[in-house]
């Protein structure tokens, strides 16, 4: 199966993940548009019990405007989403990769543009939450 995107699996409690994420999301020029708690919906919805499991939705406005004046139906693709997710092993969060996103749209060279200021920005927010939680927890 192809990666749909980035992921780092931090030794953190989930409600500092949650904010580790919005800060390094911010740093990198995007804002959290919506948040889903899957684990309260699903609650609310089905009586199911899950593990915790938020899905962030980031805006870069400036990169959000410039794709919608491009290709309005790219709103579809929009927000990037990022999960935060308690696993075995830590809490998991993984940003979407723009480029995967980007992949059923084709070829248009704004959107192709975009697509490469977004990808960098979106590893980097990864790495800089890797390293917050080192410096935490060592």
């Amino acid at each position: 199966m192809e990666q749909l995107g980035y992921s780092v699996t931090v030794p953190l409690d989930f409600e500092t993940t949650l904010l580790r994420t919005r800060e390094a999301l911010k740093e990198e020029g995007f804002g959290v548009v919506s948040e889903i708690d899957i684990r309260a919906v699903l609650k609310e919805k089905i009586d199911a019990d899950f593990r915790p499991y938020t899905i962030l939705g980031a805006c870069n406005p400036h990169m959000a405007k410039r794709a919608l004046e491009a290709m309005p139906e790219v709103g579809l693709l929009l927000p990037c989403n990022v999960t935060v997710e308690q696993t075995e092993s830590g809490m998991k969060v993984t940003a979407v990769d723009p480029k995967v996103m980007m992949s059923v749209v084709g070829s248009h060279p704004v959107l192709e543009e975009l697509v490469e200021d977004a990808a960098p920005r979106l590893e980097r927010e990864m790495a800089a939450l890797e390293a917050s939680a080192v410096g935490a927890s060592g």
